[in-house]
């Protein structure tokens, strides 16, 4: 069995789509439909299910999957061994990470990291969906590594980088602003807020805990960047809970009496990734500079 045509099985249940897939593998359309049809002869079964809109993984196409994706990774890192032999570790690490926020110094772990293995590419892509985004990426191989702030899948490997509590970002006008104490939740229930857009991590948590309350809030701004909520709500725009991990110039901060789990930042190895031994070694600085 051709390892490319395990590669076609992956990478068009990845894209639901055969002509996403061709792209992706800088392959003719009729290449890949012919070695998928190839592969179901070769195996007995009908691995997927095709309609107008999409294509669907039969259940023994994903029952197949993770078997396909570790033997590729097992022979991706095969050809690293052989190669690295005698260079030292190399290849291409793709790092996904937030928009305008440093929670640890990448830019100085990177530095470190080209002393140390000058053969290891570093490709740094900040994500504009979040942590929900990065998981996608990191699921379709598009990434190696992330940071993110929801629970892992699909294979996924995390460890955690950092924990933050949340806090209350008020207007200094606001009429609890200069109370002493922690503010509810339900206590700004009838404010305008300000918030990060869907997916990321720390409004998917938050919305969770505020339907659990059963809290409704009313958003007046959903902005790209958390750095960028405290901006919002020195304005005077609206309020804000968010992880107490930004600059809140112009605003008055207060801990927030609901019992809120932190915001837990971790870094992420997609399963693909997980045994490439220049991915490991990007890991293991980023762990190293904590």
């Amino acid at each position: 069995m051709e390892t490319r045509l395990l590669e076609y099985l992956v990478t068009v249940a990845d894209e639901r789509n055969v002509t996403a897939a061709a792209a992706r593998l800088f392959a003719a359309q009729s290449t890949v439909s012919a070695g998928l049809a190839s592969l179901e002869r070769d195996l007995g079964v009908r691995l997927f299910e095709r309609s107008t809109k999409a294509v669907r993984p039969t259940p023994a196409g994903e029952a197949l999957l993770p078997l396909a994706r570790a033997l590729l990774a097992d022979l991706d890192a095969l050809r690293g061994v052989a190669s690295e032999s005698g260079t030292g570790v190399r290849g291409l690490v793709r790092i996904g990470t937030f928009a305008g926020l440093r929670v640890i110094d990448l830019p100085r772990i990177l530095a470190r990291l080209r002393r140390t293995h000058p053969l290891v590419d570093v490709r740094v892509t900040v994500s504009a969906t979040g942590s929900r985004g990065l998981f996608d990426d990191l699921e379709r191989d598009r990434l190696d590594l992330a940071l993110t702030a929801l629970p892992s899948a699909s294979g996924a490997v995390s460890r955690p980088l950092g924990s933050f509590p949340y806090v209350a970002v008020l207007p200094e006008a606001h009429p609890l602003a200069l109370a002493d104490g922690p503010v509810a939740l339900a206590e700004l229930a009838g404010d305008d807020w300000i918030d990060v857009l869907p997916g990321f991590g720390n409004r998917v948590q938050l919305d969770g805990e505020l339907e659990r309350r059963r809290v409704a809030r009313h958003i007046v701004a959903e902005v790209g960047e958390l750095a960028t909520v405290p901006e919002y709500v020195a304005a005077g725009l609206g309020v804000a809970v968010i992880p107490d991990v930004v600059p809140t110039t112009g605003c008055r901060v207060r801990p927030v009496a609901d019992d809120l789990p932190p915001w837990i930042v971790s870094l992420t190895v997609a399963a693909a990734a997980v045994r490439r031994r220049h991915v490991q070694a990007v890991v293991e600085a980023i762990h190293a500079s904590g």
